[in-house]
């Protein structure tokens, strides 16, 4: 069952917002295409691109751990109890998803360098079948599996982080299974490697303190979205919470 909305009602203390990126999204398609075609173009129909915005969520303001279930296309039942204590990479696509082909290779190559830190990488295909999935892997060269959900019962589990038809989508959970961060459009590689590493670096809470996370210092209550261009390259503007000062990387 998906966490009610009001788990994440309220003003947040977003971390991070909103990162530049030159590339223009395009639409994706949803005809009967060859499944080579499938994997490799679209026609630019029925798309609804995310903003291009990136939210890195503070640790003390993350909602409860996610509560999800579903299948892998190989026939792999999974649950958010299966990667406790991991940080995971949600990734939502389709083949003929335009914004999802330009980003396959920098996930794919992200899966590749975070692996052996333990970070879990899945897909979650809104819309194809499997051999049409497994010619976008195949084309892509993508190793992670993904979760076959044309009926959307995985991602209305997600219905709190996910907008509808927002293709592609990129979650990043941290060890508790909290949404830490949140990419609507293309996952840039260089950001979205700063957000597993801040995932990765997010203290587990112990049974000595109820907040881990706590401090003298004051935090910062809120942050405007901020977006910085230079020359194509891409900047996050983060808020240190527990410091209560703000930097850019």
């Amino acid at each position: 069952m998906p966490r009610p909305a009001r788990a994440i009602a309220g003003p947040l203390r977003v971390a991070a917002v909103l990162v530049a990126s030159c590339l223009v999204l395009t639409g994706c398609a949803t005809g009967n295409d060859d499944l080579a075609e499938q994997a490799r173009a679209g026609d630019n129909k029925n798309y609804i691109a995310g903003d291009g915005s990136v939210a890195e969520y503070a640790p003390e303001e993350r909602s409860e751990p996610l509560d999800v279930q579903g299948t892998l296309f190989d026939g792999t039942p999974v649950t958010s109890s299966d990667w406790a204590g991991d940080v995971v990479v949600l990734n939502v696509w389709y083949a003929a998803c335009a914004p999802c082909r330009v980003e396959a290779p920098s996930l794919q190559q992200l899966n590749e360098r975070f692996t052996p830190d333990g970070v879990r990488f899945y897909g979650v295909n809104v819309r194809d079948e499997k051999p049409t999935a497994e010619a976008f892997e195949r084309t892509f060269g993508i190793t992670y599996p993904s979760f076959e959900d044309r009926n959307g019962k995985l991602l209305l589990q997600l219905t709190d982080y996910v907008p509808p038809q927002a293709v592609p989508t990129t979650l990043v959970l941290d060890r508790q299974g909290r949404v830490a961060a949140r990419i609507l459009g293309i996952a840039d590689e260089t950001t979205l490697r700063t957000l597993i590493s801040d995932a990765l670096d997010t203290p587990i809470p112990t049974a000595s303190t109820d907040n881990p996370f706590q401090t003298s210092a004051t935090p910062v209550t809120a942050v405007t979205p901020v977006a910085r261009f230079m020359a194509g390259t891409s900047f996050v503007y983060r808020v240190d919470v527990r410091q209560g000062r703000d930097y850019v990387s």
